[in-house]
């Protein structure tokens, strides 16, 4: 393998959370804190440098700076604080709450009820420990979590989407981030798949991105029903298949994604394949197109130049042909998931497919396409 650099791990913002929660309330107790030992869910313990750290009266206010090793996280650098104020008068009970930069849950759907902070409950559980090992038997305290720059670094995370408003999410299921990991991606993309079951969308629209669903709120469709995938089709499609509340799915996007599903590519990332021109070829070439025409298509530095072959040639039919192959990939998909999975018996799922060009034009759908749009209120 060489002399590969290994990529550095890096902490999730619950991991942080947790730290500043701990050196508040060391500060409360009178210590000194530049750092704090806290352990992970797996058992495994963790030093993590503190900031800031100070105290006034019963209240003490702490802050990490999250660091997500070499993760191109957007959380990175960001101050992760947490206010931890002692309760008077008997009050035993330990509260969990939110503040400045946390978001708001207002959809269904999440592992955190419509109406609370957006703190995972496996970053709660680890905040609740903190607390739990420190103060004294019959104490019990408010701990007030933010994150100043929160509200401006949501927009750029899936936030937005899911209806969590106001800030970031206090996330992590390991507390480890794990640097360019398509695991935490996920766990990031498959919760809109769970709201849109929540806000009682039985038929949902697949798309990789945000131009993908632009298009598709331009046509009327609910932003409910609208999911992203990025380059996991595969794995997006693979969730869907475990819930027996999702009757369709309509895959809609770029041809230069979905082309590859038509070739049962579900990994749409270049690094991973292409095939693209191959595909486009094929297709026309079962059309009984010129040799020229399979040769101009081979030759394409992009398949969005191919619509200009594809037109001259009279080969737009072709287009539905890739649908309609794309679309038996995905049932194809959802029958291998359920076989392994021994749910076959769970009810079948309607797919269609719709492809559109750079500059928004749709270029061709299939049948199951037409009348999934039609149920999602598309106006094409």
């Amino acid at each position: 393998m060489g002399n590969q650099t290994k990529l550095r791990s890096g902490y999730t913002t619950g991991t942080c959370a947790a730290a500043a929660t701990r050196a508040a309330i060391e500060r409360l107790l009178g210590n000194d804190v530049t750092e704090v030992t806290i352990t992970l869910p797996n058992g495994e313990q963790v030093r993590i440098p503190v900031a800031f750290a100070k105290i006034e009266g019963t209240t003490a206010k702490a802050g990490v700076i999250k660091d997500a090793g070499d993760d191109p996280d957007v959380t990175n650098n960001m101050c992760i604080q947490s206010e931890v104020q002692l309760h008077t008068g008997g009050n035993q009970e330990i509260v969990i709450t939110g503040g400045e930069g946390i978001g708001k849950v207002t959809k269904p759907g999440l592992s955190v009820p419509v109406g609370e902070y957006a703190i995972n409950p496996v970053p709660r559980q680890m905040i609740m420990q903190q607390a739990q090992e420190l103060l004294s038997s019959g104490m019990g305290a408010t701990i007030t979590l933010s994150a100043p720059e929160g509200a401006k670094i949501a927009n750029k995370t899936l936030n937005p989407k899911l209806g969590i408003i106001g800030g970031i999410s206090i996330l992590g299921t390991t507390g480890i981030v794990r640097p360019m990991s398509e695991e935490a991606y996920l766990d990031s993309l498959i919760p809109q798949i769970h709201q849109a079951i929540a806000m009682g969308q039985s038929v949902i629209a697949l798309t990789p991105g945000g131009m993908g669903e632009k298009k598709l709120l331009s046509l009327g469709v609910n932003s409910d029903a609208i999911v992203q995938t990025s380059n996991f089709i595969g794995a997006m499609i693979k969730e869907c298949a475990k819930h027996e509340q999702i009757r369709g799915i309509l895959l809609f996007g770029h041809i230069g994604k979905l082309i590859k599903v038509s070739a049962g590519i579900f990994h749409t990332h270049s690094k991973v394949a292409d095939g693209r021109r191959e595909t486009l070829a094929a297709h026309v070439a079962l059309m009984e197109a010129p040799v020229q025409a399979i040769r101009d298509i081979m030759a394409l530095n992009t398949i969005d130049a191919g619509k200009d072959i594809v037109e001259q040639y009279g080969l737009q039919q072709v287009y539905t042909s890739l649908a309609t192959a794309a679309s038996q990939r995905v049932i194809d998909l959802i029958e291998e998931v359920r076989y392994h999975n021994e749910a076959e018996s769970l009810p079948q799922i309607s797919v269609g497919t719709v492809m559109y060009a750079l500059d928004g034009q749709i270029l061709g759908y299939d049948l199951e396409a037409a009348d999934l749009g039609k149920e999602l209120g598309w106006r094409l």
